[in-house]
């Protein structure tokens, strides 16, 4: 048996919320304000409740500025504060949340002037509408994706602001299963929060819940409740309906996940971030991976674990993960009576400039520490703020405040009210344990938390994350990251067949140089680089063609960074002159906004070249911010930005050279961030790098086969015994006794007689393992070791060695550069490549156009009186329209035309669905007896009076509905129920005389009214 929308998942729906503990009300005995559909009385009473000193006319009056707040352009961002603020005037308590009011009602319309819509389901909290659940049959057509598109719409309605405003989370369900290899959400249950561009549908998929225990008892007596008011008295007992009230349906497990009330609490508090991103204000929810991540850390701190690590995939939000545990961990210690501390430890400056916008963004007060002695000063401070707004607090500290000097930030206080959190971005870099920064972490304060984050750790023999920083707190992989489509999968596209033949030429040509030639003089040559480039500034223009989107952005990861600057001379002096136009930049405007550019040669706008010695620290972040915000088109890197950069926008990475390990994985995901509506990231492969790839995924599926590598053994150089240090310590002595150590000006002198390459590697080397030794010493706490060697002399001297040994390189470079030169133009003198470029065509959208045919085919898709010769004809009108041409074929003439016609439709099917409301309400929004009514009155035969119509068929709608509902199988037997329901209809209509009937009328409302109830209870289309 088959059911409708309502029958199979809204109702079923309202009963298991109605289990979580919310009490289902009527709209017809429910008071709410119309412009922002709260419930008046149940706020007011809440408020009262929560606010026992408060008047009503204080309560009152600040009801009228809690109105003005919601028409504001933020997204609801001045309500949300004043909704979770507990100091002032409270909305909801946080502190008993039992102590506030939850309640479920169905068909509740956001409604302004001539424009409206209606929430299947609307969640009230306190009387607020702050979560809404819209709901589909399974199968149906586009699944969520339509409701995707309809919800974004409302989002760029001004009339619909108040409601939006108020809302902090939605639900969107099909109530089917998730399909992970959907591209989009088609099928699956949904949440996500508002938004000003297209909503992020976001996964939910439960860790934590046992539904045994959440819910309460099935009220029989509400269910009849829901049933009637909802006109679906004839499903009650069916055998399907028994199913579909299952609480394992999607639907009801993601508002189990969502809604109930510890869980919303939570949610509601901690998991809404407004964000500023240029100019514009965005609101992000918590993901799923990032909640039960901050649940998984706090219960390893109940446990009184001190360290460990989130395993986050690339793209998952790690730093959002940060500024949400910011919040929850603050409110987590301070009810112990603990003041914490909170630092965000990366690996390089730019990183730490990148992270402390992202929190700033996201609204905290961030304290960026720019020297050791700010650090030394600042970690001994027991306060947890610093700035006057109270704002909460994180220290973005990068790692070289750590190093060498450990007495500038030992901190000797131990200070029980004071907890120190360490968050430590990235751990599979950088971290090495021969080197000062985790001896110097562990000794500036012994009793912090120390939380690592990696989306790639490491895994090799020498050095692996979870050895140093402890066991997985919580693990989020790329594999679920996709399906959850948080992340893109990446298409690796290897070079064009003619471009690898001419490379193969180029090849044979050099290879008379007989390897005298260094490889990267070779790529960096402009015989080599321009063809390159033009490859790629083709690709590229064709890829946002066949994307049909011109926004997205490009990096080339260069061979070198001589080739990168060859790269960016040659795109600034062949392409610059081309790509004006109007001053407007190409990568800002909308996808296919190309307007009349059709003979305008459509090449990149700008690129820009990120070094680390190229241009200062300054003008390097302002370039990437512009990348950012579409203002460029093209990075040309070489070991900048490889990781830890994030850009939406970016969906194309040329890669010229092989990168190694863990980097690699790093490289290449910085194309897997959602944008728009992409499905991929692409990877151009110039240096085969599959094999590198083959090889380091290996490495990450034994990882995970070995259960996330709770076997593997600690490595050796890790933990050194104490006598094999000694050992290492007196084979640095030997190799460094014919130097003067003591001294580190008369070692410089010495170490500047050297001009032999080996010589001054072996002495560097000795120097280094020094330095390894002192951090591994200090990080096993063999103290007594420190005495064998004077290891801070040692580290001064490495130093000095280093810069010895690289001046040594540098020379050999010169000498034989000028004759590396000269023999490379002369093998590529004669080299030519010749590439094609592609036409290209306009496409032309209206926006206009598309936007009043989809108002108007929701306008007439909503009619739920699709036989009336007013719908039909309607849409034959409408069919008429199109039938001949396809949108993307008419003219603009055609289009012009298009648009009138479609407004006039639109007009009239708007006006056909306010009457068909209006009869509907009459009728206790059943849509049933609306349908019978039109068509009796329609037929003309039987009455001229709606009045008298209407008092007929109320009386037969309330026997026919207590008749269901005492006999669950009536319509089971339908030849049984067709004589029952013709003797009520006689009754009824011959009572007190108000319509006459022969036997053909009463046959045919019979007729009417049996097919009616028939439909509704095998789930058919009236």
């Amino acid at each position: 048996m088959k059911f409708n929308e309502d029958s199979r998942v809204k109702i079923p729906t309202i009963l298991h919320l109605n289990r979580l503990g919310y009490s289902y009300l009527s709209l017809k005995n429910l008071e709410w304000d119309k412009q922002t559909n709260i419930s008046l009385p149940i706020f007011y009473e809440s408020l009262k409740r929560l606010n026992p000193e408060k008047g009503q006319s204080e309560l009152e009056s600040f009801y009228k500025d809690l109105v003005l707040t919601l028409d504001n352009e933020d997204l609801g961002k001045e309500f949300y504060t004043k909704l979770i603020d507990q100091s002032g005037i409270r909305l909801l308590d946080f502190d008993n949340w039992d102590n506030n009011s939850f309640h479920v009602v169905t068909e509740m319309p956001c409604q302004k002037e001539d424009e409206s819509f209606r929430p299947d389901i609307t969640l009230l909290i306190n009387g607020m509408p702050l979560a809404f659940i819209e709901v589909k049959i399974p199968n149906n057509r586009e699944g969520i994706i339509k409701e995707r598109k309809r919800i974004y719409k409302r989002f760029q309605n001004p009339k619909f602001r108040k409601f939006i405003n108020l809302t902090q989370l939605m639900v969107f369900s099909n109530n089917m299963e998730y399909d992970d290899n959907d591209p989009e959400p088609l099928q699956g249950a949904y949440y996500a929060t508002t938004a000003l561009e297209e909503p992020q549908f976001n996964y939910f998929r439960e860790e934590e819940f046992d539904l045994d225990k959440l819910l309460k008892s099935a009220d029989s007596d509400l269910e009849n409740f829901v049933l009637k008011d909802n006109n679906l008295s004839s499903i009650k007992h069916s055998a399907e309906f028994k199913t579909n009230k299952s609480p394992d349906t999607p639907t009801s497990r993601i508002c189990t996940s969502l809604f109930q009330r510890e869980r919303l609490k939570f949610l509601l508090f901690y998991s809404i971030a407004y964000v500023k991103t240029g100019g514009a204000v965005e609101k992000h929810v918590m993901r799923y991976p990032q909640l039960f991540a901050t649940k998984a850390l706090e219960a390893k701190l109940e446990e009184g674990i001190r360290k460990g690590i989130i395993w986050h995939t690339q793209g998952s939000g790690k730093t959002a993960l940060v500024y949400y545990n910011v919040h929850h961990l603050t409110d987590y210690y301070q009810a112990k009576g603990i003041v914490p501390k909170f630092y965000f430890i990366v690996d390089r400056l730019d990183l730490l400039i990148q992270a402390s916008r992202e929190f700033e963004a996201r609204g905290l007060s961030v304290n960026r520490v720019n020297s050791k002695d700010e650090f030394a000063r600042e970690i001994k401070k027991v306060s947890a703020v610093h700035n006057n707004s109270g704002k909460r607090e994180i220290t973005v500290v990068n790692i070289q405040k750590f190093k060498d000097d450990p007495d500038v930030i030992r901190n000797t206080d131990y200070i029980l009210s004071l907890q120190r959190v360490y968050f430590l971005d990235e751990v599979h870099r950088s971290y090495n344990p021969e080197g000062s920064f985790l001896a110097n972490l562990k000794e500036s304060d012994p009793n912090a938390i120390k939380i690592g984050l990696t989306g790639t750790p490491l895994l090799g023999d020498d050095y692996n994350s979870r050895e140093l920083f402890g066991d997985y707190i919580h693990k989020y992989y790329y594999n679920m990251s996709i399906a959850d489509g948080y992340t893109l999968r990446l298409i690796r596209e290897e070079i064009e067949t003619s471009y690898k033949m001419k490379l193969a030429q180029t090849l044979e040509e050099i290879e008379v140089l007989k390897g005298d030639v260094e490889k990267k003089l070779i790529y960096a040559h402009p015989k080599f680089v321009e063809p390159m480039l033009d490859y790629i500034v083709e690709d590229f223009e064709n890829t946002r063609l066949r994307m049909g989107d011109n926004s997205i952005g490009g990096m080339v990861i260069c061979d070198s960074s001589e080739q990168a600057k060859e790269m960016y001379a040659i795109i600034q002096e062949k392409y610059a002159l081309k790509l004006v136009h109007e001053g407007v930049p190409m990568a800002a405007e909308k996808p296919g906004s190309y307007g009349d550019r059709r003979k305008q040669e459509r090449k990149v706008k700008t690129a820009a070249l990120i070094l680390h010695d190229i241009g200062t620290k300054s003008e390097r972040e302002d370039l990437v911010e512009d990348f950012k915000q579409g203002k460029i088109d093209f990075l040309f890197v070489y070991n900048m930005l490889l990781t830890g950069f994030d850009a939406s926008r970016l969906k194309k990475l040329y890669v010229g050279r092989v990168i190694r390990s863990h980097n690699l994985l790093q490289a290449l995901t910085r194309v897997n961030r959602t944008y728009r509506n992409h499905r991929f990231g692409y990877v151009v492969d110039f240096a085969d790098i599959e094999k590198e790839f083959d090889k380091t995924n290996r490495a990450y599926f034994d990882e995970l086969q070995k259960e996330l590598g709770d076997e593997v053994e600690h490595y050796s150089n890790l933990f050194l015994k104490p006598e094999e240090i000694e050992k290492r310590i007196s084979e640095i002595k030997e190799a460094l006794f014919s130097y003067t150590t003591d001294n580190a000006e008369v070692f410089n002198q010495q170490v500047s007689e050297i001009q032999d390459h080996k010589t001054m590697l072996e002495i560097t080397r000795a120097l280094n393992e020094a330095k390894s030794l002192y951090n591994l010493i200090r990080l096993s706490g063999n103290y007594q070791l420190l005495d064998k060697l004077d290891f801070r002399k040692l580290t001064t001297l490495s130093r000095v060695a280093s810069d010895h040994l690289a001046l040594i390189n540098q020379k050999e470079t010169l000498e034989t550069g000028a004759n590396n030169a000269n023999l490379l133009n002369i093998a590529l003198e004669d080299v030519v490549f010749a590439f094609r470029k592609i036409s290209e065509e306009e496409l032309v959208l209206a926006d206009q156009l598309k936007d009043i045919l989809r108002r108007t085919r929701e306008m007439l898709s909503n009619n739920f009186d699709q036989r009336s010769p007013e719908f039909i004809s309607l849409k034959e009108e409408l069919e008429r329209l199109f039938k001949k041409k396809n949108l993307n074929e008419v003219s603009k003439a055609e289009m012009q035309e298009n648009i009138e016609a479609l407004e006039h439709i639109y007009t009239r099917a708007r006006e056909n669905a306010r009457k068909n409301d209006l009869l509907r309400t009459k009728y206790a929004n059943d849509a049933k007896y609306a349908r019978i009514h039109k068509r009796l009155m329609e037929k003309g035969e039987l009455t001229d009076s709606e009045s008298r119509l209407f008092d007929a068929l109320m009386g037969l709608k309330e026997k026919a509905d207590n008749q269901l509902l005492q006999n669950a199988h009536l319509l089971d037997n339908e030849s049984y129920a067709s004589k029952m329901m013709l003797r009520m209809v006689i009754e009824q209509f011959k009572k007190e005389n108000q319509i006459p009937l022969n036997a053909a009328g009463s046959k045919y409302i019979n007729q009417l009214v049996m097919k009616e109830y028939l439909n509704e209870y095998q789930g058919r289309v009236a």
